[in-house]
């Protein structure tokens, strides 16, 4: 005799792991605390090319995938904090103006660069962020989109690269010692 799982069961079950999955997530105010105070990090955590020509040959690496290669271990960031703005991204793309030899990754710090805010009809909390030309010769535009939960979308606009997105999320600022 076939044993049937009940339905009720079921959705339990799925109701569970949907809330162990969300034990990560900050609260509203805590989001829009942090967005209003313009002093915030960005975790990234996946990156994701819009060119499929660097996704096809990532594929094609031995013993490897994309998938891989785009999860990011949380050490890449963009910190924004005290009218300061540090950028650490990787960048996997076609370089239209190489500089052979250089890192040609994001990595930049800037004093001098402009904020706008605004929140859309969900909620969701759109960051503008554009450094001057003089510090990040290559970055046009970053937009950080912060949902309610802390999730965040970041995309970058460059001058001389194709764009690239990365998925992550945002947190308060740590707390860096003093000598």
């Amino acid at each position: 005799m076939k044993k049937r799982i009940p339905l009720l069961a079921l959705l339990g079950f799925l109701f569970f792991f949907q809330n162990c999955s969300s034990q990560g997530s900050l609260d509203s105010k805590t989001v829009d605390t942090l967005v209003n105070s313009q002093e915030f990090t960005f975790y990234a955590q996946r990156a994701n090319p819009t060119n499929y020509d660097v996704i096809n040959v990532m594929n094609s690496i031995p013993n490897s995938t994309s998938t891989n290669i785009l999860q990011l271990n949380g050490n890449y960031t963009v910190v924004l904090k005290n009218n300061m703005l540090d950028v650490a991204l990787p960048y996997f793309g076609r370089v239209f103006n190489p500089t052979y030899g250089a890192d040609n990754s994001f990595r930049f710090t800037t004093k001098n660069f402009t904020v706008n805010k605004s929140q859309n009809k969900k909620g969701n909390w759109i960051v503008r962020i554009k450094p001057e030309t003089n510090d990040s010769k290559n970055i046009d535009e970053i937009i950080i989109e912060v949902y309610k939960t802390g999730k965040a979308f970041t995309s970058i606009r460059s001058n001389d690269r194709q764009p690239i997105t990365y998925d992550g999320y945002i947190s308060k600022n740590e707390a860096t010692a003093k000598p």
